[in-house]
């Protein structure tokens, strides 16, 4: 897959998650999400900051912190939430089209939005159709890699089938399901191993906490 690819899918996926949240009235952007600890209007600003920052700025607000990256998230959330949940929502719509990013591949800013966008739909009841491409070409990435978020080990030993697509790995007990959910719970949200089947989900819900 393709750089440039991947960078269009990364823009609809903020394209349509602020779609979604244009006319959320301002006291559902306290709604916490699925990020732990976050609300829906913080996740909003957290994609923000990913978008906003490059290596060299990553790294400076990192050493700024002292290598605390719960710290490093904390101020970044400051510096982009703004005073209203209007404004939060402009300046996501503002980075979009952004291909600014911190050090890593830009696939995982691809699983970024999607994975964070489903930390602010879900709690508000808001469902997307997402591309099975997308989904797949997401899920691929978290089976394979450890790279800011845990999810290669938290699969370990385990067989991952999608219903609903392609996508499929592993050799152990049996997850199956809808790659979306499949994403989700790799990733460590538990609630989405209800929409699992086979005699590994049991398992992936266990390592839901790992880090």
């Amino acid at each position: 897959m393709g750089r440039a690819q991947t960078w269009r899918r990364v823009h609809a996926e903020r394209a349509a998650l602020a779609d979604d949240l244009a006319g959320l009235p301002e006291h559902r952007w306290a709604t916490p999400s699925l990020c732990a600890g976050l609300s829906v209007r913080e996740v909003v600003a957290h994609l923000t900051a990913g978008a906003s920052l490059n290596p060299f700025t990553w790294m400076a607000g990192v050493i700024r912190c002292r290598f605390d990256f719960d710290k490093q998230v904390a101020m970044r959330l400051a510096e982009y939430l703004g005073s209203t949940p209007a404004e939060t929502l402009a300046r996501f719509r503002q980075v979009g089209d952004s291909r600014t990013a911190p050090p890593g591949p830009n696939v995982a800013w691809l699983g970024e939005a999607v994975v964070h966008a489903e930390d602010i739909r879900r709690p508000l009841g808001v469902r997307r159709a997402y591309p099975i491409e997308t989904v797949t070409q997401v899920a691929e990435y978290y089976s394979r890699s450890d790279l800011v978020v845990v999810a290669k080990s938290r699969v370990q030993g385990l067989r991952l089938e999608a219903a609903d697509g392609p996508f499929a790995t592993g050799t152990g007990p049996l997850v199956r399901g809808a790659t979306l959910a499949l994403v989700m719970a790799m990733t460590g949200r538990a609630a989405y191993c209800e929409e699992l089947e086979g005699d590994g989900v049991a398992t992936l819900q266990d390592r839901a906490h790992m880090s």
